[in-house]
């Protein structure tokens, strides 16, 4: 290694959050690696259609130093600087499932955490050996150092903990060539919706009992159903979840006093809902439609139902979630995930409306998917699951 040191440091005093964020973007085996000024970014992807975006901001750490490689500037072109764009800044490749297995050395992966059984009933979880340090108490006063060296050199985990330290070195690898985010025009936003996670959470658990190949969302901010999630094109039949609005009145007998729908409700449950109240569902914190003029008043769009559910983990680990569409079809799924001053996931924001408490710290992971492509627009062939 380069006398000079490391390029990168950074020192964590509880591993168990970057674990819980990196976990939610695990779909794939190997995780493409930004180290920047700001924090360190990782992304993964699959089939070009889907990919989790996880920023492990340098709030996260207890100490981050990062000194950028600098690049030779010549005096003709004194201003040239790549510490300024970005282009400079270290971009690499390493296993994802061994960065996993590194931090769960002294049992960092063993603790709970909320939501742990939605996340298990949306996607089956992943086989992994036991760790013989499984005391609550082992997961406390432990630390975990990041260090990168330059250009070929590994990417350092140093453990820490009561007089055991583990050096874990992983080989880094070039990113692929042409290897670039999935675009989201943030100019272009078609849909907005932001809600608890739990309420997506429970809607894909339902749907997925259903085994269906394709989810598709539909949205109005004209006419009911404002918002609903359906599962379509499975072995069984077709299945959907209403995100409605609340009862205002009933009939003179006690009866709802309109139509009955099956819709979800603020307390996760299904029941019937009818007379309108306003024009937004009530589990919504913010509902924006505004579909392009070729749809009319209602926006749709089609998604690979099993890519959605790769989301399943941080669904379950976040607060809140922010569902965003662009002009393009592509949609964006960010989720807010807090944790508390311990360093584990809070449990008491939704009791808190959605309030940050104080001290703690708030991350966030991002999915984005590429929609299916309709069968009009194939001239009446099947609709592409991109699943070759």
């Amino acid at each position: 290694m380069p006398e000079a040191g490391p390029i990168f440091n950074a020192v964590s005093s509880n591993a168990h959050q970057i674990f819980t964020l990196l976990q939610c973007i695990s779909f794939a085996k190997n995780v493409t690696v930004q180290i920047t000024p700001d924090g360190i970014r990782f992304s993964v992807e699959e089939a070009r259609v889907v990919q989790g975006l996880a920023f492990l901001d340098k709030a996260l750490f207890t100490t981050y130093t990062f000194n950028s490689p600098t690049t030779n500037t010549t005096e003709d072109d004194p201003m040239e600087d790549a510490e300024t764009d970005g282009s400079n800044w270290p971009y690499f490749v390493v296993s994802l499932s061994a960065l996993l297995e590194t931090l769960k050395i002294f049992g960092v992966g063993d603790s709970s955490t909320a939501g742990a059984s939605r996340a298990a009933s949306v996607q089956p979880p992943t086989t992994s050996a036991s760790s013989a340090f499984t005391a609550p108490a082992l997961l406390l006063n432990r630390s975990c150092t990041f260090q990168y060296y330059g250009y070929g050199s590994p990417l350092s985990i140093t453990l820490a903990e009561t007089g055991v330290k583990t050096v874990c070195e992983l080989t880094t690898y070039e990113p692929e060539e042409g290897e670039l985010d999935i675009p989201f025009q943030r100019d272009g936003i078609v849909l907005k919706i932001i809600m608890r996670s739990a309420w997506l959470s429970n809607a894909i658990t339902e749907l997925g009992a259903t085994n269906p190949r394709i989810l598709r969302i539909s949205a109005s901010a004209k006419q009911e159903p404002f918002f609903t999630l359906s599962g379509t094109g499975g072995p069984f039949s077709e299945s959907t979840v209403e995100f409605s609005i609340e009862q205002q009145g009933q009939n003179n007998d006690g009866s709802e006093s309109d139509t009955h729908r099956k819709v979800l409700t603020n307390d996760g449950t299904s029941r019937s809902r009818a007379t309108r109240a306003k024009l937004a569902p009530t589990v919504t914190e913010t509902f924006l439609v505004s579909p392009p003029s070729s749809m009319g008043s209602r926006l749709r769009q089609d998604f690979r139902f099993g890519y959605i559910q790769k989301a399943s983990r941080a669904m379950a680990a976040a607060n809140k979630v922010s569902i965003r569409g662009d002009r393009q079809g592509v949609l964006s799924l960010q989720f807010m995930i807090e944790f508390d001053t311990n360093g584990s996931l809070s449990t008491s924001n939704a009791a808190r409306g959605g309030r940050d408490a104080p001290g703690s710290t708030v991350s966030f992971v991002d999915f984005r998917f590429v929609p299916l492509l309709d069968e009009d627009e194939l001239g009446g062939v099947e609709v592409r699951d991109n699943m070759d």
